[in-house]
């Protein structure tokens, strides 16, 4: 990601603290199995690309979530701070960090097919299922 901009987030004690380089300016959903369950409900994040420099890392925990990706958290806090993919070191931090998230446009939801009947946003979104984001990332599920 060469576009962007320039956001700094935190977790909810400060004690980790995050600038993304280039982070997108929407925001969009994850309403995967995975997602739903380590945040509690959809994932709402921003792709900040690959270059993320991370304060305090000696307060973040990551966990190997899956064969292509992983997720962080402040070991202090227990705050949400990334899903990163292994192969390319991208990084999507959640919504809430973002110190300005009020400037964010929510656009796009993925795993729509996943998303579970008891929510529903009312924006207007690009859904994608979740075939379609493996194929789009070149990924298998």
């Amino acid at each position: 990601m060469s576009e962007g901009t320039e956001r700094k987030a935190h977790c909810l004690c400060g004690a980790v603290r995050m600038t993304a380089k280039y982070a997108s300016t929407s925001a969009g959903a994850c309403h995967c199995s995975m997602c739903r369950r380590w945040a509690g409900g959809p994932l709402i994040a921003v792709d900040c690309g690959t270059e993320v420099s991370i304060e305090g890392e000696e307060h973040v925990s990551v966990f190997d979530s899956s064969a292509w990706a992983e997720r962080g958290f402040c070991n202090k806090c227990g705050s949400h701070l990334f899903y990163r993919l292994k192969e390319t070191g991208q990084f999507m931090l959640p919504a809430g960090l973002l110190d300005d998230e009020g400037s964010l446009t929510f656009d796009h939801q993925v795993f729509i097919d996943e998303k579970p009947p008891y929510y529903r946003f009312a924006n207007e979104t690009k859904d994608m299922t979740g075939a379609e984001i493996f194929a789009m990332y070149g990924a298998s599920e």
